[in-house]
């Protein structure tokens, strides 16, 4: 297998397909996240049926495209292509009859394109399942597509005949910083460790993105070559991203728009308000969807009673930071910018991002992997904190991340800002708990009497290069 990382859902594919029993499997994620890839690579493309949608595809043309694929697998299928799902799974039912494998694995791809409107696709899904493939001990049928909004209401929260049949959910994150160094180091890229969270800071753990990158140049040259060049390959990417998503997707982009201007994020009142969007079901479904895809999050801070929503993407961080004006016709733009105070801002903001999303790595450091542990942004009129890890052992860790080119040293001013930070958390807080100070920052802290005295834990950039 040609997989970098994805240690546990390899480990769980495998159990899968060791099962005594027949699998059904749904795997879901942000578009361009790896996981068609996951499932070709792993079985090594050797299914006894697979199918891919067709993107807008109407209800004729996905029924000839599931009929040629099973052509493809049968070559006595006849001649007739079905006129519904229902014959369409019947067809599969007497391709897998006759297959010789012992687990035979089903991968239907893009599975949301395929249900049209009135097409009883769900239906005839439900039937194949639960009165044929279900009552044997041999199918691993595998379902996958980007609409992770579909597949959740339609298979995970089915109310009729898929109602808890799946046995195995399979969200795919974007890869982490020691997965992203690990494949830029397949592809011959050796970046050190600062320009390559420099690097997800723009494009994230995404593959698709990152199998852009050309080795011969530098970041900053890819940079302007993928975003800022006359021919820029991702220069349109943020529009096709969401539209390729979410049926009225302008309404999405709008959300996502309003969470950029503020960092640490907006209520659901708060988004309200300032998208004029209707309070209903529909902000909410809206809401969960981005989070499904992990565009967005949600947490809720000490104290407060409603949650805040979160910008998290980086791919979207980056457009709204650069490149929503529109085109700047330099193509060394990203080069021109470095050392500006917009680029400073964009590094210190997205920094706490990579922070964020490495919370496994940061607790690790930290010494507290087995702790329970909720953790969030506070804000209020007085002062900001990045992240705070309020820990099951009545402790708090109150983190505060600079991203600097140089080693960062506490002065007074910082101390007494730490100090203000401190008092404030502590006002907001019902239960009394220790408050512990943690430095996350990209160089050791310069040792003096101020950092010993008010810091009690220093983790690094590279520390969180791990697993």
């Amino acid at each position: 297998m040609n997989i970098i990382g994805r240690i546990s859902e390899i480990e769980s594919l495998t159990r899968l397909c060791n099962s005594s029993r027949s699998e059904f499997l749904m795997v879901y994620g942000r578009r361009r996240v790896g996981k068609t890839f996951l499932i070709r690579e792993f079985f090594n493309n050797r299914f006894a049926f697979s199918v891919t949608g067709i993107a807008r595809g109407n209800r004729k043309e996905q029924l000839t495209n599931f009929y040629v694929s099973i052509s493809r697998y049968n070559e006595n299928v006849g001649s007739k292509i079905p006129e519904d799902w229902f014959e369409a799974f019947h067809l599969l039912e007497e391709l897998l009859t006759m297959s010789k494998d012992g687990k035979k694995v089903v991968f239907l791809d893009e599975l949301p394109w395929m249900d049209t409107p009135k097409s009883d696709f769900v239906k005839a899904l439900e039937l194949f399942w639960n009165s044929w493939a279900s009552a044997r001990h041999d199918i691993f049928l595998i379902v996958c597509g980007s609409a992770a909004s579909w597949l959740v209401k339609n298979i995970v929260r089915n109310h009729g005949g898929l109602h808890n049949r799946l046995t195995f959910k399979m969200k795919l994150q974007p890869f982490n910083l020691w997965e992203t160094k690990n494949y830029l180091n397949s592809k011959g890229i050796n970046w050190e460790n600062g320009m390559i969270a420099e690097c997800y800071m723009i494009l994230g753990g995404i593959p698709y993105y990152l199998d852009m990158l050309d080795r011969t140049k530098s970041l900053a040259q890819n940079v302007d070559a993928l975003f800022f060049s006359e021919s820029a390959l991702l220069q349109d990417e943020y529009q096709n991203l969401y539209a390729s998503l979410f049926k009225k997707s302008e309404e999405y982009i709008h959300i996502v728009e309003t969470l950029a201007k503020k960092k640490s994020g907006y209520t659901r009142d708060e988004i309200i308000r300032f998208t004029k969007l209707s309070d209903g079901g529909g902000l909410t479904r809206k809401l969960e969807e981005l989070e499904q895809c992990c565009f967005i999050r949600k947490y809720k801070a000490v104290g407060d009673v409603s949650f805040t929503y979160q910008l998290i993407d980086f791919f979207s961080l980056f457009y709204h930071s650069f490149l929503k004006s529109g085109p700047t016709f330099d193509s060394a733009n990203w080069m021109h910018l470095q050392g500006t105070s917009k680029y400073h801002t964009w590094c210190g903001l997205s920094f706490e991002r990579l922070c964020m999303s490495h919370l496994p790595q940061i607790k690790k450091a930290l010494g507290i992997s087995g702790i329970s542990t909720n953790t969030f942004a506070f804000y209020n009129h007085n002062t900001q904190i990045d992240m705070v890890i309020d820990r099951g052992d009545q402790m708090v860790t109150l983190c505060e991340m600079k991203y600097t080119d140089q080693p960062f040293s506490i002065t007074k001013a910082v101390a007494d800002n730490l100090k203000n930070k401190i008092e404030c958390l502590k006002s907001k807080m019902k239960k009394r708990k220790g408050i512990l100070v943690a430095m996350i920052t990209t160089y050791p802290l310069k040792k003096n009497q101020l950092a010993v005295n008010m810091i009690q834990n220093n983790v690094l950039l590279d520390d969180l290069f791990c697993l």
